[in-house]
């Protein structure tokens, strides 16, 4: 485990408690909904698929972060449909539920990646061999 790794864990596992902490702000500033928005969308993925256990490339750079929003976003949808169900939906409970689970996943290596691991993203141009 690399320092730069190391410290990516840490980012993302207090990134969910940052978020929390912003919804004790003010009502409606940009303050209080941008960190909240951002964590959702794109924390508990990104906790999901980083850190890598190689330096990735950056076409599998790119695959991760797209894989992330979807990843995050179905998460939450999961996350807050339980929470309905058992009729304890607020943002507080959504939040610390989404906080807790990307501590958690921080503590694991990431998902593997298929660009990441069989090299499909940085292929290089083949040459052809005419033989007569």
């Amino acid at each position: 485990m690399t320092v730069r790794q190391n410290q990516l864990r840490a980012i993302l596992a207090l990134s969910g408690w940052a978020a929390l902490s912003a919804t004790a702000l003010p009502a409606a500033t940009p303050a209080r909904w941008l960190p909240v928005l951002l964590y959702v969308s794109l924390g508990p993925g990104l906790a999901l698929l980083y850190p890598q256990p190689r330096e990735l490339r950056p076409g599998a750079r790119l695959e991760a972060l797209a894989l992330a929003a979807p990843l995050s976003l179905s998460f939450g949808a999961l996350v807050s449909t339980c929470l309905f169900l058992v009729h304890g939906f607020s943002a507080t409970a959504f939040l610390v539920s989404l906080a807790a689970f990307t501590t958690v996943a921080c503590a694991f290596p990431g998902l593997p990646l298929p660009a990441a691991t069989r090299g499909a993203v940085e292929r290089t141009k083949r040459v052809r061999h005419e033989g007569g």
